[in-house]
Formats: structure tokens, sequence, C-alpha cells
């Protein structure tokens, strides 16, 4: 035998690596599905309530790019109060890998983000779907339709990231993605 023909451990390890990332994806939150994707991460959206929109790089090798961020808090603040908070980046990270993994090239609909209590309590008092301890108040959760994907699509996109909870409510067509303990509920 020659050394030609003998596999090295690096190159075995490489072949394996190379499976890995090919393979269906098993990754045990968000930021796994987004490994490999040019060390970049991007989050596009845009508002009905405030007409605006945001589509921007938040994450580059590694590191969360401090005034990307300022300015996905603003764009999910709480427009009915005008007051914004640090959105958790792990929900801004399952936001990015559902959409990366619907290969969606629309923008998300933002129906709601972060929440002030007095909104939530408003939301509340005028709705049953209203958690009385939502995570929207903590900015750990988001509210999305997208235009191109079904209610069902996104949902099941969200669900494979395992980054949080995932709530389907097809009569309104939207998603609920958050970063709290991996669940899911609705229809």
């Amino acid at each position: 035998m020659t050394n030609s023909s003998l596999l090295t451990r690096r190159g075995l390890l490489g072949a394996f690596a190379a499976t890995a990332i090919t393979a269906a994806p098993t990754y045990s939150n968000a930021a796994g599905f987004l490994r490999g994707a040019g060390d970049v991460r991007r989050i596009r959206m845009y508002s009905g309530r405030t007409g605006e929109n945001i589509d921007m790089i938040y994450w580059i090798e590694g590191d969360y790019l401090k005034e990307a961020l300022k300015e996905v808090n603003w764009f999910m603040r709480d427009w009915r109060q005008d007051k914004d908070t640090r959105i958790d980046t792990r929900t801004i990270d399952v936001m990015s890998a559902a959409h990366n993994l619907m290969d969606a090239n629309d923008p998300y609909m933002l129906l709601s983000g972060y929440r002030t209590p007095q909104t939530n309590a408003m939301l509340r008092s005028r709705s049953g779907g209203v958690a009385k301890k939502s995570l929207h108040m903590k900015g750990q959760a988001a509210d999305l339709r997208l235009k191109s994907r079904s209610v069902s699509q996104m949902a099941r996109a969200a669900a494979a990231c395992a980054g949080g909870g995932v709530g389907r409510y097809s009569k309104s067509n939207f998603v609920h993605m958050d970063c709290g303990p991996v669940r899911t509920w609705g229809r």
C-alpha cells in the first residue's frame, strides 16, 4: 500500500465533517442552523404598523454587531408606547435560522415584538390568547407572518431550530417564535 491510498486521520475527519454538514439537521438550537452560512447572520422584516423596513447583517464571524442590534431593538419596539428594549439575540437567531431553512426571499412582517407591561395588559384584556407573563415583555418573542409561506411551513421551520417556543396561529395567519423553553402549540 502506498501513502496516497491510506486515509489520514485529517482526511477521515474532513470526510466526516462534510457528511455531517450535508446530513439532516440535528442541531440543538437555532445558532446551529446558522453555522456555515458564510459566517454572517441576516434579518429581514417590515412593519405594517410603522411602515419601517429592516434588512441587515447583525452577526459576522462569531460577533454580534452592536449598532445593528440597536437598530433591531428599535425596529421591534412597542410601537404603541414607542419604547424599546434589548431583544434577546437568541430570538433573533431563531427568526433568522427559520427564515434560512425556508429559503424565503421575502421579509417577515413583524406583528409584535417587544411589548411593555401596559400594552400586554391591554392586549390581554381584548384576547384570551395573550399570556400574562408573555416573553414579549422580556424582548424574547416575536409574532411573524411571511407572504410566501404558510403558517405550517413557518412553524415547522422554527420548530426544527429547537431554539424556543413556536406557536401556530392559523386563523390569524402568524407564527410566534421565542427563545424560551422548547415547546409548540396551536393549529
